[in-house]
C-alpha cells in the first residue's frame, strides 16, 4: 500500500501479536498508516527462534524506523518474555512506564504490559493483554468519552473507562465456547452454516438473557430443538451464538448496571460486533461499532507519545 517515498526514519512500528496472528503497522509521525503486514503466525506456534525470525523478516521490509512497539500475547508467559501486568486503574502513561525494552534478535522492541484488575462488583481478578492498546486508541480519538466499552471476540472484554483510565473489567469466553462447541462434540453435529442476525439468533439471545435455566441446560436444549424439528440446522449456529451472547450480556448488566443506560462502543471485528449490537439493541441497550484496526493504530501512537514524553529510551 505504500511507496518508498512515503517512508521516514521517524516512522514507528506497532505490532499486535496474539496467540494466532501477527499484525504490524508502520505509522508516520502525523498518524498516517504508511504500510502494514499481517501473517497467521501467532506466538503460540512459533517459539523464540520463530518469533525472532519473524521480527527479522519485518525489519527487512521496514529497516529504517525510529521505534518498535509490540502488544498482546508476545508479552505473556508463552511469548518472548513475560511482562508484568499494570494494575487498574491504569492510563496509557502507566502502560508506558510498565513496558519492557528487550531485544528480539538484533531488533530492539518495547513490549507493552497487559492490565489486571480486581472487579468492584465481586473483588474477582481479571486480566487482559493487547486490548489496552485498542482502548487507549479509541479514547485518544474520543477524548471526552468515559463509560463502558466492549471488545467482542474469542474472549470478550467488558471494560469501565473513566478519565482516560481503565478502571475495571470482566472477560467472557463465549466466543471460544461457540468455536469449540460448533467444531467438535455433540452440538457440532447439528450445526450447518455460520451464525447470523436472524429470528433464531434473537430467540437465543432472549433465552440466554432471561436465565430461566442454566447455560448448560440451554445449550443441550439446542440439540433437542433440532432433533424435534423446532429449530432448523441452518439456524442452529445462530441460536447457539445468541444463547451465549445473551447470557454474556446478562453478566454485563449484573456486573456493570450502568450498561442499561449507556451507549456502548463495540471495538472489534465488524461481523461479530454487529451481532453484539443487534443483541444489545433487542435488550434496550444502544451501541456503535468501532473498527479495531483503527483503534489499534491510534493506540500505538498514543503509547509512543506517552513513552517519548516521559523521556523513555524507546529507540
Amino acid at each position: 500500500m505504500s511507496h518508498a517515498a512515503d517512508h521516514s526514519a521517524n516512522d514507528i512500528v506497532g505490532i499486535n501479536w496474539g496467540s494466532t496472528n501477527f499484525r504490524a503497522y508502520r505509522l508516520a509521525e502525523d498518524g498516517r498508516l504508511v504500510d502494514e503486514f499481517t501473517k497467521a503466525a501467532g506466538v503460540a506456534g512459533l517459539g523464540k527462534p520463530g518469533m525472532a525470525a519473524l521480527i527479522d523478516e519485518l525489519m527487512a521490509r521496514w529497516p529504517d524506523v525510529s521505534a518498535v512497539y509490540a502488544s498482546g500475547m508476545v508479552g505473556s508467559n508463552i511469548g518472548w518474555c513475560e511482562v508484568p501486568y499494570v494494575a487498574a486503574p491504569a492510563g496509557v502513561g502507566d502502560v508506558a512506564k510498565g513496558a519492557t525494552r528487550t531485544f528480539m534478535g538484533v531488533v530492539k522492541v518495547n513490549i507493552a504490559p497487559g492490565v489486571c484488575c480486581n472487579r468492584e462488583f465481586d473483588d474477582g481478578p481479571d486480566i487482559l493483554r493487547g486490548e489496552e492498546i485498542e482502548l487507549f486508541g479509541f479514547a485518544s480519538s474520543n477524548p471526552a468519552w468515559s463509560g463502558l466499552a466492549a471488545l467482542p471476540g474469542t474472549h470478550t472484554k467488558w471494560v469501565r473507562f473513566d478519565g482516560g483510565r481503565i478502571t475495571d473489567f470482566f472477560t467472557s469466553m463465549s466466543g471460544e465456547m461457540f468455536d469449540r462447541l460448533t467444531a467438535a462434540g455433540l452440538l457440532a453435529s447439528i450445526v450447518e452454516g455460520e451464525a447470523r442476525d436472524c429470528a433464531a439468533f434473537h430467540d437465543g439471545v432472549r433465552a440466554g438473557h432471561e436465565r430461566r435455566l442454566g447455560l448448560g441446560t440451554l445449550l443441550f436444549g439446542a440439540r433437542a430443538r433440532v432433533m424435534r424439528g423446532r429449530l432448523s440446522r441452518a439456524d442452529s449456529a445462530s441460536y447457539l451464538r445468541g444463547l451465549l451472547i445473551g447470557s454474556e450480556i446478562a453478566d454485563a448488566l449484573a456486573i456493570q448496571p450502568g450498561l442499561a443506560k449507556a451507549s456502548v462502543p463495540l471495538i472489534g471485528n465488524g461481523t461479530v460486533c454487529r451481532l453484539y449490537a443487534s443483541a444489545l439493541s433487542a435488550l434496550g441497550v444502544e451501541s456503535w461499532v468501532v473498527d479495531s484496526r483503527d483503534a489499534c493504530i491510534q493506540g500505538f501512537l498514543a503509547l509512543h507519545k506517552a513513552m517519548t514524553s516521559s523521556n523513555a529510551d524507546v529507540n
